[in-house]
This record gives structure tokens, C-alpha cells and sequence, in this order.
């Protein structure tokens, strides 16, 4: 964090400075391990068996909130008989599909309930849930958020704990493995620092105390990333630090507005507000969408609303009852479209065009040959960026030109550089991890023929609209969804930049008669509302640009309500109705956030409560209710449709309803905790292809042909894919080669000399690096032996002052099944002395690698 996050670290000091004990759990011994009270360093790819350990430690020594675990979670909730776990089938889960590599979760279930999922594979559940005459859907994804929806009824409960089939003997049974030997023997963490962490973490959480847990890439890019933040999540709550101050877990950002990008996304599965983008079924009109994602229960039974009011806002006045909405002009899935499988639509000549803003996918994106190979069968290539980055000039300077792979003259992609704006010369907000918008306000004028990304599409926008507008196009109903669209946003200054603020606006929407709405709560479903994303609703309350608010701290109590916005709402902590008590009060004076007060029938304290401000803690909802009426006073989490938090997830996840220790992809260890080597269901099969070859794991013959377990990072000089800061001269002097981190030890065992040549090497490609011998990347003791592990940082190309080979090169496409992310932050690899080959003899090199570890087209390809 303190490498690659220092501004946000300065608050983890400031913590610390007042007693807070920080621990650091990283393979590399950084500048957050040099500031923390306890670094531990692990192998890279073994968090989940790390932190399965500490749930198995809490439950063991009884170290859990009791009170907030049965009040808040759905800890005593009774799972139907069909369930079978990983203990049972030694590392998978009931409804396992081999062939088709899915699983099917109505095992998964409540006693007596069917949940549908919100998040994960909703998509698997519609023909349940939709009218008999459109159940010819087909399967695929649609990703939503916000727990799965329950039937009217309560699910069975033992709210003592015992029944052998409640959520949590269930959790007991499933991580009672995860003892702290085999955390010694999986992750190379002894079992004294193991031991520390526990005592740490267990005696600053409860009622009085609270604990957060901050994670970044290096938990996400994983085949079980997700997974690793379940198992984080399940900890959590598990010790009651969910919802109050102090606690929660924090996902940081490679930027400053990822999180932005998500809420009004740039992801393929997604509309804004996290609504799922629909499927491509037969037949489905919006009362069956409606009816298939929403929820009885909670804030997500409210989609009609959410989903209207954004078509409104996109469609404006053709948007109406009698069409839907224009709910039809909305993309259907039909399947995943993530990068990675655009990226085989082009090699097999099915996409013909791309676009890239601000993207560097020839050095950012795993396998990057492969993206490049990509880019090179496209018939046109549109880059915006600062500078001219690899995705800009792979077909004359890229590794492959200079392997003979590809030849530019017989390359008939036709590129497109349209120099970007940077943000100091545009109008707008970023949304950080706190989920807070806030505005900076251009500066200066972008040089030359820079622009705006707003600039760009509104512009295209526009003359594409004109193009259609004429002739007989503007006839054709194909055309209606584009000719349709608002598209009248003001502009200024003599480049017609468009009004930011304005696009603000939109988003946030107005009533039927123009006024700036305030809350989310105000949307209707009949359409006489716009809002361009629900979850933002209220930022431009009363015609004021919220996120553009500057209250100094000095000013304000310590929530900070008045610097900038947060949403949903303002409100700065989620679910924090979670940090009082089921009847209202503060489980301890010393952490009180909101709490009902008795005198004014309302929720109030320093946060807004994120919960219906009148509603009692003693309210229970009707038979009949729905929506947030049928959340009751003591259920916190009213995204979740049974609003509690969920230790065991009955639906929404793909890889299963609890976490599990699976190797990475590529590992020299076997998986001493199952029989089952990977996760069965992780993503691998689709990116079969010659420039993706995959390594034995474990104990398979070749696997030690790679012994060596590789990490890539980020530092603190430069950004992501490097497109920005190796152009700046004064960073690539502060970091002016590509390295490698490795141990005194690896260094004699390799022959290795620091500031020496380094040649890495996988079944993908070859790459030269610097060495950096340093006791920063200690070998540890995993599986009885002892492990060496070498650090990449991935900032490298072939442009700017600071060159280098990239490390992306040697990464693999194999994804998290949840969410499509590449697994960078584990991999194994093979380390020798001297600089690699040149021209073709780096591909003979990679060739005789793969020949040396047997690999074939099907290694690695099994579930």
C-alpha cells in the first residue's frame, strides 16, 4: 500500500501512530512491510489456505461476535440435505459439472427456499424464474449485484448454532482442515508468526474494537479471486467488522477512478448501478426481465425503477410504456465478452475494429503477445492515449517484428492515434475506493489536437448521428436506437468540449418536471423519472455539483460529510445499521456510527444510515411486504434479500458457495489440501491456442521444469502499463530498467550476479531483466521445501525513455470464472543467468521449454 497506494497509506500512519497495529501479508518485503508491526510473507497464490487458517482459528477458539453472527449473518440458517461440500468430495462441490466445467448451485440451497443470484451466473436460474413461453434461453452470463432474491417466507434457522446442517457447522466442517500446520505447509508461514497474526487480529475485533482488511490486485488476479475476497468477507463478519467504523474491507484501486469505471461501466456485463446487462433470451420484454433479476425483497425488488429511469435518461421521450421503455435498444449478451475473448474473436477474424482509451493491453493485459497478435488481425485500431504507447506501435517496434513472428508490411491493420487529454485540461469527478465522487476542474487547455475522452465520443456521437439522420438510414429501424438517443449535451469554448457537469446532471437525473432528483428512494418505475445511474442519484441534489464540495476537516465532524460525495446517498460506511445492536443501540459507545433514536422515531448519528430513516428496530415486516418494506428493523443488509450478511453463498457464485484452497494455474506444488489440483471451473478452455500454452502443475511430470513461483507488482515511480510514466523523464530516471527481485539464495542456486542480465522464462514467452539481489524476496519452506519466488514489476515496454521487455509476456490467459480477471499475481516460471535470445532464436528458446515440460495443447486444460 505504501508502495503503490502511498497517499491513502498516510491514514494507515496516521492509525498507526495512534496504537493501531498494522500487519503486512505480501511475498516481498516492501515499504509497507518496513512501516508495519508484522510482515508475513507467504507464496504467492496460497491467501485463501492463509486466510482459511484464521477462520478455522476463530471458529475453533470461539473468538467469533456471537451476538452480531447470529443477529446479522446467515450464520443459523439451515441448508437443504442435497448439499455436499468440498470435505465430502474431496475439493469440489455438489452440482459439479465435468464435461461442461459448471456447477449447477440448486444444491446450494436454504431448506425449503430457492435463491435466485444477483451476482455470478444469474443468467443459469432464468428459465425458473421466466414465463414458460420464453424459456428457450440460451446459457450465459449476466453479472448483477446485490445478493439473490428469496421467495416470500423465512428460511429455516437454529439460532443456537447446533444443527448439524446450518451455515455455520457447515463453515465449521469445511475450514476445519485449514489447521495452522497446513498454513506452514501451504503458504511457508510458520506456525509462531501464523499464531501472531490470529492474537492480533482476534483481540482488536468485537464489540468494542474493530479491524479492516485492505487488499489490492494481488488478491484479484487469481482463478479464485474472488474467492479470496469471500474468504476475507466470511472473516469479517465472522468478527463482527462489517458495517463499522474501523472495520470493512477496502479494495484499492490502480487509479484514481476504477471504481468509477465500474459504477457506470466500462465492463461489457454491466449497466450502471450494477443492473445486469440482459441475454440475449427469445422473447424477453421488460416485465420478464424485471421479474427474472429483481428480487422480493430489499432495494433490488426496486429494479423496474432503477432500470427505467435509466432508459429514460438515455432514451428520453421515445422512451415510453408502450415500447418498453426502448428497453429493446438495450445490447444483449451472448456470453462473456470480456477482453480476453475479444482478443480470440480477432485471431479467428470475427472482430474487425477496436477501440482503445487509455488502455495499454500490448503490455497491461495478460499474455500480451496474444493482444497484440490480436490487434494485428484487425482491419482498424483506434488508440487515444497520451502518448504513443506499444498498443500504438506494436506492428513496427513490437517483440514479434523483431522475432519474425509478424512483419509489418504484411500487416493490413490500419491504426488511428488520436492524442488524449490528461486530467488537469477536462472537466469531471472520479470516484475512488471509498466509493466518493469527487470533481476537479480543468486547468488548462489540452495542447494542440489533444481531447477529452468526452470530447471524442460525444463528437463521433454526433457526426455518426448525422450520418444515419440522412438518407435512407434514418428509415431504418437498426438505426432507431443511435437516432434515438439524447445526444443534446451544451458545449463550450472554441473546440465545443461538452459540459461535463451536464453529463453529471443526467446521472443524477430529474422528476417528471425537470427538478434535480435527491435520492434514489424518489425513482419511479412508470417513467416519469430520469436517472443515468441510480446508485449516483442525489449527487447534483437541489442543481448542485455535490462532488465538487471542499468543506475543510477542520470544519466538519470526522465522517467529512462535506468533502465531496459518496453514494449511495452521502453516506460514508455501508450497511452501518450493522454497527448498532438488532435493538438500535451502539454495541459499544467507543465505535458508534448511527443508532435509533427512541425520542425522534428516527435512525441518526455521525454517518446517514444506510437504512430507512423511521424505520424501528422493532419493525417486522408484513406478510405480503415487499421491496425495503419487507426488510425488517434488525436486518442490516438491505442489498442482501434475506439482509443479512452471507458466510455461505446459496447462489451468485460460480466457483462455489465457500472458498477453497486451489493451486494457481501454473504451480510447482500440488494441492496438499484436495484431490482436485485447480479450480474445475476457472476459465482456461476457451483461450486454447498455440501463443497460450499452459505448464504441468504439481506433481505432473514437466512441472519442474518451471520450479520457480513469479509474482508481478507495481512500484511507486511508475503506473500500471506504463503509458504515462515512462515519458516522464524524471520517473525513468528514478526507475530506469525492467528488474527482477530475487534472494541471496536463488541468486547462488541460478548464478545469478546483482545488476546482471536475468533471462525469464515460461511455456509463453521469454523476457530479460536486471537482477536485484535483495533479502527483500526471502526464500520460504513450502510443502517441505525450500521455495524461491522471483518479483516482476509490469511497467515495461518498448516505448518512452525507460525501455524494457514486459512481463506480461510470460503471463497466461486463465481467468476467474466470476468476473474474467486474469490470473498475473502467480504463475511458474524458470530463472537463468545472461540476456535471452534475439530474432527467432527466442521463440526456438520458448519452443524447447515447452519441449523439455512435454507441454501439448492440452496440458493444464483440465478441470
Amino acid at each position: 500500500m505504501a508502495e503503490c497506494h502511498p497517499v491513502g497509506f498516510q491514514w494507515v500512519m496516521e492509525a498507526k501512530a495512534r496504537g493501531a497495529k498494522v500487519i503486512h501479508v505480501d511475498p516481498r518485503f516492501t515499504r509497507t512491510s518496513a512501516l508495519a508491526d508484522l510482515h508475513v510473507p507467504l507464496r504467492a497464490g496460497s491467501d485463501i489456505a492463509f486466510l482459511g487458517g484464521i477462520i478455522n482459528h476463530v471458529l475453533r477458539t470461539e473468538r467469533y461476535f456471537r451476538d452480531y453472527v447470529v443477529a446479522y449473518t446467515n450464520a443459523a440458517t439451515i441448508l437443504t440435505e442435497d448439499y455436499a461440500d468440498t470435505e465430502d468430495l474431496d475439493g469440489v462441490f455438489s452440482g459439479l459439472d465435468i464435461e461442461q466445467r459448471c456447477y449447477d448451485f440448486h444444491t446450494w440451497q436454504y431448506e425449503g427456499l430457492e435463491v435466485q443470484a444477483m451476482s455470478g451466473q444469474a443468467d443459469l436460474e432464468y428459465q425458473d424464474r421466466a414465463r414458460p413461453e420464453v424459456r428457450q434461453a440460451g446459457r450465459g452470463e449476466v453479472h448483477g449485484s446485490g445478493g439473490a432474491g428469496i421467495p416470500a417466507g423465512e428460511p429455516e434457522r437454529d439460532t443456537t448454532l447446533r444443527h448439524p446442517r446450518c451455515v455455520f457447522q457447515v463453515l465449521r466442517r469445511h475450514f476445519a482442515r485449514y489447521t495452522p500446520e497446513v498454513v506452514e505447509q501451504v503458504c511457508g508461514v510458520p506456525q509462531g508468526t501464523f499464531a501472531k497474526v490470529c492474537d492480533l487480529l482476534t483481540s482488536n475485533s468485537g464489540r468494542d474494537r474493530t479491524s479492516a482488511f485492505v487488499y489490492s490486485v494481488g488478491w484479484t488476479q487469481h482463478t479464485v479471486g474472488v474467492q479470496y475476497i469471500r474468504a476475507a468477507s466470511i472473516l469479517q463478519s465472522l468478527l463482527g467488522n462489517i458495517g463499522r467504523p474501523g472495520g470493512g474491507i477496502l479494495a484499492l484501486r490502480g487509479h484514481a477512478s476504477i471504481q468509477g469505471s465500474t459504477d457506470i461501466p466500462t465492463l461489457f456485463n454491466l449497466l450502471p448501478g450494477y443492473i445486469p446487462m440482459p441475454h440475449a433470451h427469445a422473447n424477453e420484454d421488460l416485465d420478464t426481465f424485471v421479474r427474472v433479476e429483481s428480487t422480493d425483497k430489499g432495494y433490488w425488488a426496486n429494479m423496474r425503477s432503477y432500470l427505467v429511469s435509466l432508459l429514460k435518461a438515455w432514451w428520453g421521450g421515445a422512451a415510453t410504456p408502450e415500447n418498453d421503455f426502448c428497453f429493446d435498444y438495450l445490447p444483449r449478451l451472448t456470453g462473456s465478452h470480456s477482453t480476453y475473448e475479444t482478443v480470440m474473436a480477432q485471431l479467428a477474424g470475427q472482430c474487425k475494429g477496436y477501440f482503445l482509451y487509455g488502455e495499454n493491453p500490448a503490455v497491461g493485459s495478460a499474455n500480451a503477445k496474444m493482444q497484440r497478435l490480436g490487434m494485428a488481425a484487425l482491419d482498424w485500431l483506434v488508440v487515444r492515449d497520451f502518448s504513443l504507447i506499444e498498443s500504438a506501435t506494436w506492428w513496427k517496434d513490437g517483440p514479434e517484428i523483431e522475432s519474425g513472428e509478424l512483419r509489418t508490411t504484411d500487416i493490413g491493420t490500419e491504426v488511428f492515434f488520436l492524442p488524449a487529454a490528461a486530467h488537469t485540461e477536462k472537466d469531471g469527478s472520479f470516484t475512488n475506493t471509498q466509493r466518493l465522487l469527487q470533481w476537479h476542474h480543468q486547468a488548462v487547455e489540452p495542447a494542440k489536437d489533444a481531447r477529452s475522452d468526452l470530447w471524442f465520443t460525444y463528437h463521433l456521437g454526433r457526426l455518426i448521428r448525422a450520418k444515419l439522420g440522412r438518407g435512407p438510414s434514418s428509415t431504418d429501424e437498426m438505426n432507431r436506437p443511435i437516432l434515438d438517443l439524447t445526444w443534446d449535451y451544451p458545449v463550450k469554448g472554441e473546440h465545443e468540449e461538452p459540459e461535463a457537469e451536464a453529463v453529471l446532471a443526467e446521472i443524477n437525473g430529474w422528476d417528471s418536471k425537470g427538478r434535480p432528483l435527491a435520492s434514489y428512494e424518489q425513482l419511479n418505475p412508470d417513467g416519469s423519472t430520469t436517472c443515468g445511474c441510480w446508485i449516483y442519484c442525489g449527487v447534483h441534489a437541489d442543481g448542485v455539483n455535490q462532488a465538487a464540495r471542499r468543506k475543510p476537516g477542520g470544519e466538519q465532524d470526522w465522517v467529512a460529510k462535506e468533502w465531496g460525495w459518496a453514494w449511495p446517498a452521502n453516506r460514508r460506511i455501508l450497511y452501518n445499521r450493522a454497527s448498532a445492536d438488532p435493538d438500535g443501540k451502539p454495541w459499544s459507545e467507543r465505535k458508534a456510527l448511527v443508532w435509533w433514536d427512541e425520542d425522534k422515531a428516527q435512525w441518526t448519528g455521525h454517518d446517514i444510515a444506510d437504512f430507512t430513516a423511521d424505520k424501528s428496530p422493532r419493525y417486522r415486516a408484513p406478510d405480503g411486504a415487499s421491496g425495503p418494506e419487507a426488510v425488517s428493523g434488525d436486518e442490516p443488509f438491505v442489498m442482501q434479500a434475506d439482509g443479512r450478511a452471507w458466510l455461505f453463498a446459496p447462489a451468485g457464485l460460480v466457483d462455489g458457495p465457500l472458498p477453497a484452497h486451489y493451486e494457481p494455474q501454473d504451480s510447482p506444488f500440488p494441492n496438499l489440501l484436495y484431490g482436485q489440483q485447480r479450480n474445475p471451473v476457472r476459465q482456461v478452455v476457451t483461450f486454447r491456442h498455440p501463443g497460450n500454452r499452459l505448464q504441468p502443475s504439481g506433481d505432473e511430470p514437466g512441472s519442474q521444469v518451471f520450479p520457480y513461483v513469479a509474482t508481478t507488482y507495481r512500484l511507486t515511480e511508475h503506473h500500471t502499463a506504463g503509458g504515462m510514466s515512462r515519458w516522464v523523464p524524471y520517473l525513468a530516471e528514478l526507475q530506469p530498467e525492467f528488474f527482477c527481485e530475487i534472494s541471496p539464495g536463488l541468486a547462488a542456486e541460478r548464478g545469478l550476479e546483482h545488476l546482471g542480465w536475468a533471462s525469464i522464462a515460461t511455456a509463453r514467452g521469454v523476457v530479460e531483466a536486471r537482477v536485484l539481489v535483495t533479502d527483500r524476496m526471502m526464500p520460504i519452506t513450502v510443502h517441505g521445501r525450500r521455495t524461491h519466488q522471483v518479483g516482476l514489476p509490469w511497467h515495461w515496454g518498448t516505448s518512452g525513455y525507460s525501455t524494457g521487455d514486459s512481463a506480461n509476456d510470460l503471463t497466461a490467459v486463465s481467468l476467474d470464472p466470476n468476473v474474467h480477471i486474469q490470473e498475473v499475481k502467480a504463475f511458474a516460471c524458470d530463472i537463468r543467468p545472461g540476456r535471452r535470445p534475439r530474432g527467432s532464436a527466442r521463440t526456438d528458446l520458448v519452443r524447447e521449454y515447452q519441449q523439455r515440460a512435454g507441454i501439448t495443447e492440452n496440458t493444464g486444460m483440465e478441470p
